[in-house]
């Protein structure tokens, strides 16, 4: 689905992406993991259209969408969450979803005056598919709260529950397990199975939790200093010399070695 080729982001004498090449197949759950400053979240950004690349391609479906705007991508299904969730605080988990879709005919002055009977339609029918999601991901009990109120798992759970009100292809996915504590984090890992399985949907995640990542990912590519270091299964990664120096450290291997 996604084809990434010699890409490169630079700010200035930095070079945050530097070269990086690789694949993400349809239908798969592929993990990015690699140290801090490794370029993954840069190398998310400029796939999403969020920053523009200093050189190379990003292709997806055999279209070239390099520097694409991310309202573009949008309609085109790639969708991409933060590691630090952006809700509307102010407003309720229903109404929080029920603002992802776009052309609204309510967004206009025109039909709010003319075509009230279309915009209440819609509105019916955007809170049938929020409430559909909200069940999806069991916390349909929330749905009146303000989105603010929610815990940070919580909050994980809704940016996922935007990409469902969508036609999402694919779903780029930046530390979805930060802050989350045990229990909604295999809540959050059981809903995206289940969106994978299911729905169709293709992702590509972010993660530092190994665990997690490996109960979900497969395959998992690896990152250092801006270009891709290993691809393989959690098993093969885990077991990889230059994976443990860069990124593991001694200790896993001296731990699993015991």
């Amino acid at each position: 689905m996604i084809v990434v080729k010699d890409l490169h982001r630079h700010f200035g004498g930095f070079r945050a992406v530097d070269g990086t090449s690789l694949e993400i197949a349809t239908g798969s759950i592929t993990g990015l993991v690699g140290p801090n400053g490794a370029g993954k979240s840069t190398l998310f950004n400029v796939i999403a259209g969020v920053l523009p690349p200093t050189s190379g391609t990003v292709m997806m479906d055999g279209e070239d969408i390099t520097g694409l705007p991310p309202h573009e991508l949008f309609h085109k299904g790639l969708l991409r969450t933060f590691q630090i969730a952006h809700e509307f605080s102010s407003m309720t988990v229903r109404e929080n979803l029920m603002m992802v879709p776009s052309g609204q005919s309510g967004e206009t002055l025109w039909n709010t005056w003319f075509h009230r009977a279309r915009i209440a339609q819609e509105e019916r029918d955007l809170l049938k598919k929020a409430d559909e999601v909200l069940e999806f991901l069991t916390i349909d009990h929330l749905k009146d709260e303000r989105a603010g109120n929610l815990s940070g798992g919580q909050k994980k759970l809704l940016e996922l529950g935007r990409t469902m009100m969508v036609d999402a292809k694919i779903v780029f996915l930046d530390e979805v397990g930060a802050g989350v504590n045990r229990t909604l984090l295999y809540t959050i890992g059981d809903a995206i199975q289940r969106l994978n399985r299911e729905r169709g949907y293709t992702f590509c995640m972010i993660e530092h939790d190994m665990e997690f990542i490996g109960r979900l990912c497969d395959p998992v590519i690896v990152m250092a200093e801006g270009k891709v270091l290993a691809k393989g299964t959690i098993d093969e990664i885990k077991a990889n010399e230059e994976v443990i120096e860069a990124y593991l450290g001694t200790g896993l291997k001296n731990k699993e070695s015991a």
